[in-house]
């Protein structure tokens, strides 16, 4: 039992040290510059005649379109750090959350990119429209994730030494971040075999496929941090029952059901879903600094 014990903890060091997340974001950076060349020497040669890749040549228009490769790749690297924050900080796995889903919008928009409509009705195009959106949602995000981490940045500046309760609290975490990797990479598996067993590679099928392909991983992936988030919550009671980081807490379960929820929305709603989460945990996490200035200045 203890060699098990032992093992589990060699297991946890080396999948959530900092060296080996050095290493990895380097490779994950070759990885994305090399399938970005790839793809765009694809286009390339399908733009040439060299190649003919019958109904598929049709995913290979733009070369626009290439710079969806890489973003998909480097969204790869954020999930690890999305785990490997747990540990660490509550608000830093939040923030990677919020990260992760901009990306993803991010990614759509190069998508569409490729597919814009140039004309004098631009807002009477759909398409052009939920570009436009984005664009500025994107924004909005952008702006909403930076003063989420100024904010847990001054209620980090005011944090003495660990209790007892709250290194256990970490040692709990360590376990869900060191269990979370294999179900994530299980996941990831599972919804990669089960699109190809879906689209049988039919071109058609395919090509539809790829405008809602958040949904082949990342919506599954988001049930697992919901999950992972209560349990969370839970455990925290160990070591703390304190109302106003409770409420923290559970303010951030309901930011990340909304994100999940936002996978199953089409057009501007999924959008405004994106921006409406990312802002509720923005808006809870500034209350709760108030509220703990206000607990303190009662004492």
């Amino acid at each position: 039992m203890k060699k098990l014990d032992l093992r589990f903890r060699q297991l946890q060091n080396q999948l959530l040290s900092e060296k080996n997340s050095e290493k990895a974001e380097q490779v994950i950076v070759y990885i994305a510059i090399v399938s970005f060349l790839i793809h765009l020497a694809i286009i390339a040669v399908v733009d040439y005649n060299f190649l003919n890749l019958g109904a598929f040549q049709e995913l290979t228009i733009n070369p626009i379109s290439a710079l969806y490769t890489p973003f998909s790749i480097i969204l790869i690297y954020e999930v690890y750090l999305l785990v490997f924050y747990l540990p660490k900080s509550i608000t830093n796995y939040i923030g990677k959350q919020y990260e992760i889903i901009t990306l993803i919008l991010i990614r759509k928009i190069f998508y569409d990119l490729s597919n814009l409509e140039f004309s004098e009705n631009w807002f009477s195009i759909q398409g052009d429209l939920q570009f436009t959106i984005d664009i500025l949602a994107t924004l909005v995000l952008f702006i909403l994730i930076y003063f989420f981490y100024k904010i847990d940045q001054k209620n980090k500046s005011k944090k003495t030494s660990l209790s007892l309760k709250t290194e256990r609290h970490i040692k709990v975490k360590r376990f869900f971040a060191s269990i979370l990797i294999p179900i994530i990479i299980g996941l990831a598996i599972y919804s990669l075999s089960n699109w190809v067993y879906n689209t049988g590679l039919n071109p058609e099928a395919v090509g539809t496929s790829l405008k809602s392909l958040n949904s082949i991983f990342f919506d599954d992936f988001f049930t697992v941090l919901i999950l992972t988030d209560v349990l969370l919550l839970l455990f925290s009671f160990l070591q703390t029952n304190q109302f106003s980081r409770v409420i923290r807490n559970s303010g951030f379960i309901i930011s990340t059901v909304l994100l999940k929820i936002s996978f199953s929305a089409d057009g501007i709603l999924n959008t405004i879903l994106i921006v409406v989460a990312v802002s509720f945990g923005v808006l809870i996490l500034l209350i709760y600094n108030k509220f703990n200035q206000l607990e303190a200045s009662t004492r």
